[in-house]
C-alpha cells in the first residue's frame, strides 16, 4: 500500500485436536499452521456494509514443535480496538491481544506433526465510515482484511505485530479460500478469487468465490459500474468503479491493466490466479492497495502498474509485510520502473539516507515512528537500489535473478537473508560492498 499521507448462534470450537498450557516460543523455524483452508458464509444487509456469517479454518501443524494455540488476526479491529470492534468472534473461548486484533484460541491438546485441527465461529463484519481500504465511500464498501485468518508461528515464535495505517503488517501462508457472499443483486461484489453467481432469495444474489494459493481473502461491495476483459495472455480482468470515476478513466485503466498484467507474466512467471478485479475510487488517500487478485487503485498509471506487481511480490513470493516491508514494496515499485521504461540513472545521490539508523530492511517499528521517511527510503531508495544491482550485475543476469527468485519461492516466503544469497549465487561479482552501501542487512 502507498500512503500518500503519513456469526449469531454461539458455536463449540471443533478440533480433530482434543487442552494443555501453550509452550514456549519454538526454536524451530519452520512456518505453522500449515495448508490453511478457509470456509466462509456470509450474508450482508441492504447496504453491503455490515455482513454477519459463519468461518471454518482447517489447518495441519507443520513443525515438529507442538502446536498449543492458534492466533487469529482480527486486523480491522485496528481502530475501535477492544471497545469498538469491526470484526466480532463469537464461540470462542480465546483471549484478545494486541489491541483485539489478534485473538488467542487455546487448542484442546497440544498438536503433533503433522495432525491437523479445526476451528470454527460466527463472524459478524461493521464496515466503518471513511475511505479506507477498510471503509465506505458512500454507498461503497472497501472490505480489507476483514476475515479472521490465522497467524504465522516460526522460530522467533509468533507473529503477532501491531496494524500499521502507514504500511503493511501482514503476514501470511499460502492458503485456500472457499467465500459464499448472500448479498443485494444491485450490490456487486467484487472479490479475491473467481466467482459464479447464482439466485439467492428475492432480490438477492448469491456469489461463490474460490481462491486457492492466495494470502488472504478481499472483497468490496457496491453498486459498481462493471467492465471486463480478457488479456492477450488469458487473465480475465474485471474493473469496478465508484460513481466519480469516468467511463474514459475505467476503460483506460481496464487496457492499462491488460498490457500490465502479460508483462509482469513474461518478467516474473505467469499469472496464477486467472483472474484480477481492480476496484478504483479517485477519493482514496492513498495510492493503492494490494490483495490477491483483488486490488484498490485510484485514477494513476503508475499506481495501477504498481499494485498488479504486487501479484508476485507479495502475492505469489510472500513475505513478512511488517518485519521486511521492502521485499514487496521495493520490488513493486522496481516492477512499475521496469514497466514504464524508468531506469533511475543517478539515483542513488538522489535518495540519500539521512540517519545513521535508517536502513532499507528496517521493520515498519521504524517507519511508524519516522514517517516521512517510509516513501523516501522503502519505496524511492528501494527502487534505486534494484537498479543499481542491475547496473552491477547486468540486466540479462537481473531478469534473470528476479525470474528465476520468484519461480524458487512461488507461494512461499522470502527473506532478505535468501534474495542476497540468491543475487551473490547469480553473480562473480562480489555483493557486499553493495549490501553496505543500500544497507541491506
Amino acid at each position: 500500500m502507498r500512503r500518500l499521507l503519513p456469526l449469531f448462534a454461539v458455536l463449540a470450537v471443533l478440533l480433530s485436536v482434543a487442552a494443555s498450557p501453550p509452550g514456549r516460543a519454538p526454536a524451530d523455524p519452520t512456518r505453522t499452521p500449515g495448508t490453511p483452508v478457509y470456509a466462509v458464509g456470509l450474508s450482508s444487509d441492504a447496504t453491503g456494509a455490515h455482513w454477519h456469517g459463519h468461518e471454518r479454518i482447517t489447518f495441519s501443524n507443520a513443525s515438529p514443535e507442538p502446536l498449543h494455540e492458534v492466533y487469529l488476526r482480527l486486523w480491522d479491529n485496528f481502530r475501535g480496538g477492544c471497545a469498538t470492534p469491526s470484526v466480532r468472534v463469537t464461540g470462542l473461548d480465546g483471549t484478545a491481544e494486541v489491541d483485539c486484533t489478534a485473538l488467542r484460541v487455546p487448542l484442546a491438546r497440544p498438536l503433533a506433526q503433522g495432525a491437523s485441527g479445526t476451528v470454527e465461529f460466527d463472524l459478524a463484519v461493521d464496515v466503518p465510515d471513511g475511505i479506507d481500504r477498510f471503509g465506505r465511500d458512500g454507498a461503497f464498501s472497501f472490505i480489507g482484511n476483514a476475515l479472521p485468518v490465522l497467524a504465522v508461528r516460526d522460530g522467533t515464535g509468533w507473529h503477532l505485530d501491531p496494524y500499521s495505517e502507514l504500511g503493511e503488517s501482514f503476514f501470511g501462508l499460502a492458503s485456500d479460500f472457499a467465500v459464499t457472499l448472500d448479498h443485494p443483486t444491485e450490490v456487486l461484489v467484487p472479490a479475491t478469487g473467481t466467482a459464479v453467481d447464482s439466485p439467492g432469495g428475492p432480490g438477492r444474489t448469491i456469489t461463490r468465490v474460490g481462491a486457492r494459493h492466495v494470502r488472504e481473502f478481499a472483497w468490496a461491495a457496491g453498486p459498481f459500474h462493471r467492465i471486463e476483459g480478457r488479456s492477450a495472455g488469458g487473465v480475465r480482468m474485471a474493473v469496478y468503479s465508484v460513481a466519480a470515476v469516468t467511463a474514459e478513466d475505467a476503460r483506460a485503466m481496464l487496457d492499462l491493466s491488460l498490457r500490465t498484467i502479460d508483462d509482469h507474466s513474461a518478467r516474473y512467471g505467469p499469472y496464477p490466479y486467472g483472474d484480477v478485479a481492480t476496484v478504483l475510487d479517485d477519493a482514496f488517500d492513498f495510492g493503492g492497495m494490494e490483495y490477491p487478485a483483488f486490488v484498490l487503485d485510484r485514477i494513476r498509471p503508475s499506481a495501477v502498474i504498481h499494485e498488479l506487481a504486487h501479484q508476485w511480490w507479495y502475492g505469489v513470493v510472500g513475505d513478512d509485510q511488517y518485519r521486511a516491508p521492502w521485499l514487496d514494496e521495493s520490488f513493486a515499485e522496481y516492477a512499475m520502473d521496469v514497466e514504464m521504461g524508468r531506469t533511475k540513472e543517478g539515483c542513488t545521490a538522489a535518495t540519500p539516507f539521512l540517519a545513521p539508523g535508517e536502513r532499507l530492511t528496517n521493520s515498519m517499528s521504524y517507519w511508524d515512528a519516522h514517517p516521512d521517511r517510509y516513501e523516501p527510503v522503502i519505496y524511492d531508495h528501494g527502487s534505486c537500489a534494484l537498479h543499481e544491482l542491475r547496473r552491477l550485475i547486468g540486466a540479462d543476469t537481473m531478469s534473470t535473478l528476479l525470474h528465476d527468485y520468484a519461480r524458487a519461492h512461488w507461494f512461499g516466503v522470502s527473506t532478505t537473508a535468501e534474495f542476497k544469497a540468491a543475487a551473490q549465487a547469480a553473480t562473480p561479482v562480489d555483493l557486499a560492498p553493495f549490501w553496505r552501501e543500500h544497507r541491506i542487512d
